[in-house]
This record gives C-alpha cells, structure tokens and sequence, in this order.
C-alpha cells in the first residue's frame, strides 16, 4: 500500500510540475515576441491631431506615422493600425486591445506610473491660442474669466485645471467655463467660430494652426513648464518600449527625425535621450 502511494505521490508530483512549466511557457512570452513572432503588429491611434497624425484621402498620415512607418519597415511586420477616439486609447493599450499606443501622449506623472513612455517624439507644452486680434487676452492670466476650450482626458485639461488653480490662488479668477471636447480640432473650430475665447493645447500643434491660419488664431503664451511627448506600452512590455526608443534614437541621430519635424511643424524640437520622465516613472 505504501510503494502504490508513493507511486501516485510522485505522479501527482510530476503532473503538478508539468502544468507548472506549461503555464510557465504559455505566460513567458512577451507582447514583442509575440509581434515578431506572428509578424503581425496592432497600434492604437487618434487619427484627429494633426500634423501628427490626422486622415487625408482615407488614409492615415502625418508625423507620427512617418515614424511608426520606419519602426514597422525595421520590423518587418504586418501593421494593423486602429483609428479611435483618444478617451479610449489609454484604457484599450491596458485591456489589451492593441499592442502599443503610436499617438502622442503628454508624460504627466500620474501617466508615467502607470504606462511605459517611449522618449519623446516631440515637445508638449501647452500653450494658449486665440482669435487673432482679441485684445482681451494678451497673456495666459487673461484666460480669467473667459470661456477655454480643449481636449476631454487630454494632457492640455490638465494643465488648463492646473493653471486655473495656480490662477485663483494668485488672486485671479478661475475661468467662466471650461468647455472640453472629443478631439482637438472640435476645439479650434469652437474658437473660430465664438463659442470658445481661447484654445489650450500643445505648441507643436497650435504653431501649425496659427501659421496655416495666420489671419484667424494667433499664439498667446505657455501654461505649463516644459514638457514633452511620447508613445507608450503596457508596464510590462518594457522590451518593446525600450525596442520602440532605440529606433526613435536612431532616427534622431541620422537626422531623419529633424527632416519630419522641418515637413510636418516647419521647425525643430529637440529629442533628449534623459530627464523627460518624473520621478517614480516605470
């Protein structure tokens, strides 16, 4: 009786460890290995920021995806690229919807705790735009009691509550209304058109809006420190971060990036290699 116990005691042994180390083999393989080994990549992306990534003739376009191009020809792998609104693309890269985020995400600290950030692809400081000529608003302060526009669960709402409170606490008063839309271009529409007095958003994009409409918004000023823009992964898909930062540098370094950034924004933000993350960031 005892020599079939342990007969069994070591059967059940042996399959207990083998369901470990197949479980093990199954949960071992990472988002990037999988990309390289299916061939196939999946990229979340709000197609409505230009120039960094907008719909022209069908098709998506832009800074952003001149840079995820070069990724995917290094990679050599199928791209399936998903166009959704930005309130779901954070929230769809955690459910593992789609693999990586190839759209500009603003490095806040909640943010960087949370997500794996690339280096940054371009410079996101949020700046103030207007209706060309309103001498109501001469410098961000002037958004005191006036109706601001910007994106829903973007980086510029942030900086725009941040700034109302750094407005109020100076003895100033906080804004009338802080209208908040689905897409950024909502937003510059809203101020064209009245609704809004003024625009909060990301230099890069609001410089190419003042110069390609010079007699209808101008540039007011900053509302945050400097700051900048990557793309993000999963936590723990920290080798396809890492992966997706060392082709941003390699373009940085041969200059391709300088060459997007003079045909997308005609001017250039540098790209630091350090010191763009907070402190506790993955």
């Amino acid at each position: 009786m005892n020599k079939i116990y342990k007969i069994l005691s070591l059967k059940s042994l042996i399959l207990s460890l083998s369901f470990l180390l197949l479980g093990a083999s199954i949960h071992a393989e990472t988002t990037f290995e999988k990309i390289k080994r299916t061939g196939k990549v999946t990229v979340g992306t709000e197609a409505a920021f230009p120039p960094f990534e907008f719909i022209k003739d069908g098709k998506i376009v832009g800074y952003g995806k001149d840079i995820l191009d070069y990724i995917i020809s290094d990679l050599g792998v199928e791209l399936n690229q998903l166009d959704l609104p930005w309130q779901g693309i954070l929230p769809g890269v955690l459910a593992g919807k789609f693999d990586f985020v190839a759209t500009s995400v603003s490095v806040r600290a909640e943010r960087a705790k949370k997500y794996a950030f690339t280096v940054p692809i371009a410079e996101g400081t949020n700046w103030v735009m207007k209706r060309k000529g309103d001498s109501s608003i001469m410098s961000p302060d002037d958004l005191s009691g006036k109706v601001v526009c910007t994106q829903l669960a973007s980086g510029a709402e942030k900086a725009s509550q941040e700034w109302e409170k750094d407005m109020k606490s100076r003895g100033l008063e906080g804004f009338k209304e802080l209208k908040l839309f689905t897409a950024h271009p909502e937003a510059t529409l809203a101020v064209a058109n009245g609704t809004c007095d003024a625009q909060t958003q990301p230099l890069p994009n609001l410089a190419v809006v003042a110069k390609n409409q010079e007699g209808i918004f101008e540039l007011v000023g900053p509302i945050s420190g400097k700051a900048y823009m990557g793309w993000v992964t999963r936590p723990e898909d920290t080798d396809l971060r890492d992966y997706l930062s060392s082709k941003i540098l390699e373009m940085r370094d041969k200059g391709i990036i300088d060459e997007l950034q003079d045909k997308w924004f005609g001017f250039k933000m540098p790209i630091p290699s350090d010191g763009y993350l907070p402190e506790g960031a993955l």
